[in-house]
């Protein structure tokens, strides 16, 4: 039961990201443009290194590399 726990959280804290940078993107206007290449770097070095932080948690999607888009996502949180 303590992995499923720790599986929701895991998600939590992505779709969390997610919804804050959807806001900051779309519903405040234009976003900082520190916010938008931290992004971009982000998904880049999850890829290109491929680190997905899902996986390791046992959270495996069937579409391809989305683990690592969302792990880049996810180091995004630290950007300031």
């Amino acid at each position: 039961m303590n992995t499923e726990v720790s599986k929701m959280l895991m998600m939590c804290i992505v779709l969390e990201g997610i919804i804050t940078y959807i806001n900051n993107f779309f519903v405040l206007g234009a976003p900082h443009y520190q916010m938008v290449l931290s992004l971009a770097f982000g998904i880049f070095i999850a890829v290109a290194y491929k680190i997905d932080l899902l996986k390791l948690a046992n959270i495996e999607s069937e579409i391809p590399y989305i683990g690592c888009v969302l792990t880049g996502i996810l180091f995004l949180r630290g950007w300031n």
